[in-house]
């Protein structure tokens, strides 16, 4: 029988040898109990999403745009799963790295390095600004919880610009003059009644904010009722200008994180990562049903139904984070290049043997993929479960009461989506939650971007290109200890989370596409056909693709935009 896909020669310029030996055979389990032991590699990248996507993105997408993108957040949480298997089955065929693998597709490169590698260190560079504003997130939920100096305490409770011309709204709403055409006011009402009932919700929580903030609240407060400025008799503006609580968590956070990686191993990061988000997206879960059950909170059926119908939200603001949301929610493009290094520190393709002409091999790599689509799968469905139900809490809370997580008062904000259920336990309930899932995907994302850039530099050949090998390990190693730091000095020069959350989803909406050509490429050029699926998963993979290719663009011409707006 002739070898489909015969291994490269010594002068291939993209050689990787399958370093994969007879000695690490094992054989793929065959009940559904013993498969479901040696899931794990979905799980990590499940703690991974289960953060910045879902906990900012998703519910900051519910609050801006209403019902109407439920299908796209679905969308991107289901269709990526194809891209991702495909990237597997290529690891477990040839036992390979990713960023090694990548750098075999055609194409312009430079020294060695093709262009989707490079364009990948683009993205990295740009993730690493995405993981300063997850860990902005964990230290300013830090903060509110355990304060150390109290000047988090104010700054999240002050009202922005808006909300201080809404509550103007609302004094004129009480004297009868709403429906005035001529009102000076930005946001007139104009007599609507569904615009001044939302008017009359938003009033009440921000004078419900502002009193339970104490002196300086309620001095805010009475200030914008006589339409006073916002300063104290000295002139100093009463709304700080920054904080320092929020910057000292995220320091400490980020050593304490170098410190863990630079001793963790695989089962550590396994464990921790999925223990600290499946007790918060339970509760999540669970809140989404009891809002349910709510008079002024709940979702009907034929709400939630036209969430289902394809629609898009009028306005260029809610669309730009529909896609910002699609390129980060799921399994991003990140979570796409590092779920094969999981699989190889599993055992998936080390179990399966080097790649053979024979049907011993055959079975036994068809069998380990077997493995891996239960694990990406099972990985699907809980952070697909667990996106909707953030999606759904911004709609029915933060949506119709006209919140919107911005800047230092995201995680106060954020927190709102628990008050109608837990009433005043929501607030430390929600920072608990909050800190578990925003650091596991702190965590679990440096913990792979360690290995991504560990692998690149040893494509670029500055180190060895042997995962296995000592000196790939202790890469690794150095990387984990740095990239936490990294992440630390980004934050505090730009202490915007919600803003560096979106600027990688942009950046990795651009990948998406790329990594779907990718995955064509190995489906049709280079994985062993041996192992290939039947017509259905074809059709799957080529609807993944251009779905990813639709975001991609987009996201792409959005961001050229802004660029040069």
């Amino acid at each position: 029988m002739t070898d489909p896909n015969p291994l490269p020669s010594t002068t291939d310029a993209h050689q990787i040898l399958d370093r994969r030996t007879a000695a690490a055979i094992v054989d793929p389990p065959r009940t559904f109990a013993a498969i479901i032991r040696q899931i794990g590699p979905g799980l990590i990248i499940a703690a991974n999403i289960v953060g910045s996507g879902e906990l900012i993105m998703s519910t900051k997408t519910g609050a801006e745009a209403g019902i109407v993108l439920l299908w796209l957040i679905l969308l991107g949480c289901v269709v990526k799963v194809f891209v991702q298997l495909e990237l597997g089955r290529f690891t477990i065929s040839h036992g390979e790295t990713t960023l090694s693998s990548l750098n075999r597709v055609p194409g312009p490169s430079v020294a060695g390095v093709n262009w989707v590698v490079m364009f990948w260190a683009f993205m990295m560079f740009t993730t690493v600004a995405q993981l300063g504003g997850i860990v902005g997130g964990v230290g300013q939920a830090l903060a509110l919880t355990l304060p150390i100096t109290g000047d988090m305490q104010t700054a999240v409770s002050v009202p922005p610009e808006a909300d201080i011309c809404a509550l103007a709204d609302w004094q004129l709403l009480k004297q009868g003059l709403a429906a005035v055409n001529d009102s000076p006011l930005p946001h007139p009402v104009d007599g609507d009644p569904e615009l001044i009932a939302r008017t009359e919700r938003r009033m009440a929580w921000v004078e419900r904010d502002l009193n339970d903030r104490g002196e300086l609240g309620i001095q805010l407060l009475n200030l914008a009722r006589e339409g006073k400025a916002l300063t104290t008799a000295d002139g100093e503006p009463l709304i700080p200008t920054h904080t320092m609580d929020d910057r000292i968590w995220v320091t400490l956070i980020g050593i304490l994180t170098s410190c863990l990686l630079y001793v963790g191993r695989y089962w550590l990061i396994e464990r921790l990562s999925v223990g600290l988000v499946v007790s918060f997206s339970l509760i999540t879960m669970g809140n989404v049903i009891a809002l349910q059950m709510t008079g002024d909170y709940a979702l009907s059926l034929d709400t939630i139904m036209s969430g289902l119908s394809f629609q898009l939200p009028s306005g260029e603001k809610g669309i730009a984070t529909a896609l910002a949301t699609f390129g980060i929610i799921g399994v991003g493009a990140t979570e796409l290049v590092s779920y094969p290094y999981w699989c190889l520190e599993k055992g998936y393709a080390r179990s399966a043997g080097p790649r053979e002409q024979t049907d011993a091999w055959l079975l036994r790599a068809k069998g380990w993929f077997r493995v891996m689509k239960f694990d990406a799968f099972a990985s699907m469905v809980i952070y697909t479960i667990a996106t909707a139900a953030f999606y759904l809490m911004g709609v029915a809370v933060l949506h119709s009461d006209g919140r919107n997580p911005e800047g230092m008062r995201m995680v106060s904000t954020l927190a709102q989506s628990y008050v109608p259920i837990f009433g005043a336990y929501a607030r430390w309930l929600f920072l608990a939650g909050a800190i578990a899932v925003l650091y596991s995907t702190y965590l679990v994302a440096n913990a792979s971007n360690a290995r991504m850039v560990a692998d690149f530099l040893g494509v670029i050949g500055l180190t060895s290109r042997d995962p296995e090998s000592e000196t790939s390990r202790r890469t690794v190693r150095l990387l984990s200890a740095g990239l936490p730091l990294a992440c630390v000095a980004v934050f505090i020069l730009f202490p915007s989370p919600v803003h560096l959350v979106a600027i990688a989803g942009f950046t990795q909406c651009v990948m998406l596409p790329i990594l779907g050509l990718c995955s064509l490429y190995f489906r049709y050029r280079v994985t062993d056909q041996r192992l290939m699926s039947g017509r259905l998963w074809d059709l799957l993979l080529l609807i993944s693709c251009l779905a990813l290719l639709i975001a991609g663009t987009y996201g792409a011409v959005t961001a050229f935009g802004k660029i040069f707006s």
